[in-house]
Formats: C-alpha cells, sequence, structure tokens
C-alpha cells in the first residue's frame, strides 16, 4: 500500500489549524502535500498575509509539493444544472467552483491562480479542483496549462501520462454533529477495509479540527495510516 498524503484549503482563513495539521503529520514520519488556495471565498488573498505565504515557502523548502487549489474556492453563485446539484448533493456546502465550469473558464481561472503563485514565488506542480468536483473540460484545462497532476473523486490524474490512477479518499466533514460522526466512522472503516489497497489518499482539512468528533478521529487516523509507512509524493506517480 502506498499513502499520498495531503493538506487541503491551505489558506490564511485557517492559517492556525493548518500548521497543526502539518505538525501531525511531520511528527509522524509525513511531509504532506499543500493544496493552496489564492484567495479564500474572495476574501483572504495571500498577497496580504506575507507571513503565511512565507509558511508555505518554508514548507516547500523542507519538501512539501504546492497544488492550487482553485482561485477562491466557493461557486459565488455560479449557476448549477439539475445534474450538477445531483452530483454535488451531500458533499459540499456551495464550495465546488470549478463544478460547472467550461474549459475557457476553467483555463481562466487556472491561469490566474499560477500567475499569483509566481508572483510569490510559490512553485506548483498540480491542480485540484475544490470538493474534487470539475467537469472533464477542467482536466483539460490543467494539461493546457502545463500542470502535471490533478485529483477527481476517485482518483489521480497523471497528465504527461494520461493516465488516471485508482486512489480512495480518506477524509472528514464536521459541517454537523451528523456529518461528524458518520464521517468518523467512515473513516474508521476504511482503515479496517482498504489498507491494504495499492494507493490510498489521506486528505485532510483545517476544518476537520473544528468538531471535537472529526478532531479526535483525525489524530487517531493519521497516526495509524502514517505508522504503515511508504509514504509517496505527487511525483512518485
Amino acid at each position: 500500500m502506498s499513502l499520498l498524503v495531503s493538506i487541503h484549503d491551505v489558506t490564511p482563513a485557517f492559517d492556525e489549524s493548518a500548521r497543526v495539521l502539518w505538525n501531525l503529520c511531520r511528527d509522524n514520519g509525513a511531509t504532506p502535500a499543500l493544496l493552496v488556495v489564492p484567495n479564500w471565498h474572495g476574501e483572504w488573498p495571500l498577497v496580504q498575509h506575507p507571513d503565511f505565504v512565507q509558511w508555505i515557502r518554508e514548507c516547500a523548502l523542507a519538501g512539501a509539493e504546492i497544488l492550487l487549489h482553485g482561485e477562491r474556492h466557493d461557486e459565488v453563485g455560479l449557476p448549477r444544472t439539475p445534474a450538477d446539484s445531483l452530483r454535488a448533493f451531500g458533499r459540499t456546502a456551495r464550495e465546488g467552483e470549478f463544478l460547472t465550469l467550461d474549459e475557457a473558464s476553467a483555463y481562466a481561472r487556472i491561469q490566474r491562480g499560477l500567475h499569483l503563485f509566481h508572483d510569490l514565488a510559490i512553485n506548483p506542480i498540480g491542480f485540484v479542483p475544490p470538493a474534487w468536483l470539475a467537469r472533464e473540460e477542467t482536466f483539460a484545462a490543467v494539461k493546457r496549462c502545463g500542470l502535471g497532476v490533478s485529483e477527481d473523486e476517485d482518483g489521480i490524474r497523471v497528465h504527461a501520462r494520461n493516465v488516471r490512477m485508482s486512489a480512495p479518499a480518506i477524509r472528514w466533514s464536521g459541517r454537523t454533529p451528523f456529518r461528524a460522526r458518520a464521517s468518523a466512522l467512515l473513516a474508521s472503516w476504511r482503515w479496517q477495509t482498504q489498507r491494504c489497497k495499492p494507493l490510498m489518499r489521506l486528505a485532510l482539512h483545517p476544518q476537520d479540527l473544528s468538531s471535537p468528533i472529526t478532531a479526535q478521529s483525525v489524530q487517531r487516523e493519521t497516526r495509524r495510516w502514517l505508522a504503515l509507512g511508504n509514504i509517496i509524493h505527487y511525483a512518485d506517480v
């Protein structure tokens, strides 16, 4: 079993929690990838938070791979079709920024994010759409932008080789007590049933720490998954 570890929603809006997750991984022998949002909800532009940007750079120097994670992460009123709503049902509270975008719109947003990263001396190797929700056109745009890897709900895409690798994701949701309990149970089930899979993803979110239920589950599951070893990076795939 190989394990790919990442911290999603890396933004100054969740500065403290992102650092807690980073330290959790590092203390248990892993250097997680950071999925960075340039301007969370249009209210947290990286350019206004130089100390946080410096922390991202320091993580990169310590071996963290950086991936672009949308431009602002939320949908900001983008119209959904019924099919879009059905696909996103139960998975996100209007946080699927790329769910409805065509290739041109996705390309424009990715390019703006890349230009900002370039100005901040942040070098991403890939792109992950918020909530893993995107149409195929987005992944075509990722490839056009020259990024090597991206992810969807079920796996990892290596664009240089036109390969998609199945990789179930261990993740949590603490938005409500019911969701917190359900996601903690699911995370435990994945440990019992999927730790012999060829490739797994451990997807940590700063918001996971907002609920005592998910926070405790994240601590427990992260430690025992990382104890298995064989932690890989996007460059390895």
